[in-house]
């Protein structure tokens, strides 16, 4: 295998199962490669809804303060590459095919699924360029999840809900102790919003970690024009909008503060971070991108591109959508992966889109569009089912007048559907 594609059509067929949650297969492989061994402080974060932008705001953080950070975050939109950065920069395709190989040699004959090699690989670029911090993403749910693999010196939850249950389990309770389990004895645990299961706490109180909880720890106060964050180290005023759309935003934005300051004062002198001025969250805020969130494509028709695929994500995007009221109409171009509650996305979105445009998604848990027509029940009347998102995407373009708006959204796939149909990188 020479190529980045050829590695990447191997692991999607190494393990015979595509989710395998279990730490013994990747630790075993880890351990043999070194990675059991880290030098770099570590920041992993977890939960239903947030982590993205979450990870993308600790890196641009990072970075500000002058430190060497590595970043893995799940699932790419456009580019493998995108889930490994180093300083900033995707992974280039050799140095994965280097990692690739080199853990391919370690595995011997211990299959690994396609998370577990991506986990590894970020670990090991990691290494090689001995990043000061690395902020890991989970995957899926937390206390199983490839990531584990390593003991975080800061472990963010940024939201509990209903996903995978078929994982995670069928109430709030269980699926919070599994968030829960990236959690480390007397290490700080930084919980996004203090509405969470009691299996949370629970697990932090058994633990002896140290909770650092939004609304309680810390805080942030939105203005007219700026927003104050009141951290664990005083306040900083005056500070800009976060460049990613949505008031869910500066939750996110001083959930990743608190990560941060939490980091400083667990790493002390081994890990020297300066202060947290203004001028330096505000350039900070300014570099942060992540496609899909919120994103927003202005123009005589505008477009909002959105993964949001569960219920609570739909709640969010129904606020968003509120706070930016259009003058014409809403046309949603959506898909669904079959093994999302689209009834309950649809009841969240109900009242937020006028022509509903539903489109059929590839591989096993894809499906058709009349099927997903099917899930949303009858609450939603779909005006067109269509083979493809970029089929969705034209026949909106073709319906769509001055002063409306395009929402695609419903999953990663979709969004990436649609990136590529829009041209965008």
């Amino acid at each position: 295998m020479r190529s980045l594609a050829d590695w990447l059509s191997y692991q999607q067929r190494a393990h015979p199962r595509a989710v395998d949650l279990s730490l013994e297969r990747v630790s075993t492989v880890a351990s043999r490669l070194g990675l059991l061994q880290r030098s770099a402080a570590l920041a992993t974060v977890g939960g239903t809804n947030g982590k993205g932008s979450t990870v993308a705001t600790l890196e641009a953080l990072a970075l500000a303060l002058g430190l060497r950070v590595g970043s893995l975050t799940s699932p790419h939109l456009l580019r493998y590459n995108e889930r490994i950065r180093v300083e900033g920069r995707e992974a280039t395709d050799a140095e994965l095919v280097d990692v690739f190989e080199r853990i391919e040699a370690a595995r011997a004959t211990t299959t690994l699924t396609f998370f577990e090699y991506n986990t590894l690989a970020a670990l090991l670029l990691f290494a090689d360029r001995q990043v000061d911090v690395a902020v890991l993403e989970v995957g899926l749910g937390g206390r199983l999840d490839a990531v584990n693999l390593v003991d975080a010196d800061v472990a963010v939850v940024c939201s509990v809900g209903f996903d995978h249950r078929d994982w995670l389990g069928d109430t709030l309770e269980a699926i919070g102790a599994e968030k829960a389990g990236i959690f480390r004895a007397g290490r700080p645990a930084v919980l996004g919003t203090p509405q969470m299961p009691a299996s949370v706490y629970a697990t932090i109180e058994r633990l002896g970690a140290r909770a650092v909880v939004a609304e309680r720890q810390f805080s942030w106060q939105i203005g007219a024009d700026s927003w104050v964050y009141r951290g664990l180290a005083g306040e900083v005023a005056g500070l800009p909008a976060p460049r990613l759309a949505g008031e869910i935003q500066y939750r996110n934005a001083a959930t990743a503060l608190a990560a941060i300051e939490s980091l400083a004062a667990i790493a002390g002198p081994a890990l020297p971070i300066p202060a947290l001025s203004r001028e330096l969250i505000a350039a900070a805020l300014a570099t942060v991108k992540v496609s899909g969130r919120f994103q927003i494509i202005p123009g005589p028709v505008e477009w909002i591109l959105d993964v949001a695929h569960n219920e609570p994500a739909a709640q969010i995007l129904k606020a968003n959508l509120a706070a930016r009221p259009v003058a014409g109409r809403t046309l949603a171009v959506c898909g669904i992966l079959q093994d999302k509650d689209a009834a309950a996305i649809g009841r969240e979105l109900a009242g937020s889109v006028d022509v509903w445009i539903a489109c059929a998604l590839p591989g096993p848990r894809g499906g058709s569009a009349a099927e997903l027509a099917a899930r949303f029940g009858p609450g939603i009347r779909v005006a067109e089912q269509l083979p493809g998102v970029a089929d969705g995407c034209t026949l909106a373009r073709k319906l769509a007048r001055p002063g409306d708006r395009v929402l695609v959204f419903g999953s990663f796939s979709t969004v990436t559907a649609a990136l590529e149909w829009l041209q965008l990188d």
